[in-house]
């Protein structure tokens, strides 16, 4: 039995897999032996490499001619598709009250529909193979609590995380489906979002494991669901979030001043 996440032979395509979280799974994906395909509406500055380089395609996942072309140009090229990692996603802050219905319509369609458009058109071509192929959807945690600023966006992460659950089952036994619910990670544009070094600073002093995440911690964890080291794994959401958010009212407690009557005890 394999023990080594190893996916020499394998071909994979990274939706925008050229920065941030991406270009961290592209790498690791890299790593692990797999060829691999990196699409986003523009060129990367650089060629994405780790030992050996990523190829680009050029396509926009929103639009389905696009997307058919783009998965036709890799079975045309290499014979096959055996991973699909749906990452190209994300949503300007911006308070849903504030925000008009075209601007909530476009969020939604970047990060629930294009993945399921993506997701379709490769399982199309994963049904017809012998031994199927995996499909990997980068979701948030803010599929799991409130998204304040970003109300839209956390509501379609919250979709991706059902549609896995239900694909899962439609599109079993040849494909598996998983998702990754990713916390904070520190990429090229951290310091930007998050007011500099003190800021990133103060945020990360409430992650129980101390620190953002990097780029290739989350691809490993991509890499290993699209391996045979989950040949069983279908239908989950993986949590990668360093122990995720401590409640608000355990920091307001420890702030507010102690009553000495109670002496802590409860009734």
């Amino acid at each position: 039995m394999a023990t080594e996440l190893d996916l020499a032979g394998r071909v994979a395509l990274v939706t925008g897999g050229v920065r941030g979280v991406g270009l961290g799974i592209t790498r690791a994906l890299l790593g692990a032996g797999a060829t691999v395909v990196t699409c986003s509406r523009t060129a990367p500055e650089s060629p994405v490499e780790a030992g050996r380089p990523a190829e680009h395609v050029t396509a926009d996942v929103r639009d389905e001619e696009s997307v058919r072309s783009l998965v036709d140009g890799i079975v045309a090229r290499h014979g096959r598709l055996d991973v699909l990692v749906n990452n190209a996603g994300g949503a300007p802050y911006a308070l849903a009250a504030d925000a008009s219905p075209r601007f909530h319509a476009k969020v939604v369609d970047l990060n629930l529909l294009s993945p399921l458009l993506v997701s379709q058109v490769a399982n199309a071509v994963m049904q017809q193979q012998d031994d199927g192929g995996a499909i990997v959807m980068v979701s948030s945690i803010s599929a799991t609590r409130p998204s304040p600023g970003t109300a839209a966006y956390g509501a379609a992460k919250a979709g991706i995380d059902s549609l896995v659950r239900s694909l899962a089952v439609e599109w079993a036994p040849k494909v598996r489906l998983n998702s990754i619910d990713v916390g904070l990670v520190r990429t090229e544009q951290t310091d930007l979002h998050y007011g500099g070094e003190a800021g990133v600073a103060a945020i990360e002093a409430t992650i129980p494991l101390g620190r953002l995440a990097r780029p290739e911690e989350i691809g490993r964890v991509a890499a290993f669901l699209a391996s045979p080291l989950a040949s069983y794994v279908s239908g989950a959401t993986i949590a990668a979030h360093g122990g995720g958010e401590p409640p608000p009212f355990l920091a307001a407690a420890a702030s507010a001043p102690s009553d000495p009557s109670t002496n802590g005890n409860q009734e």
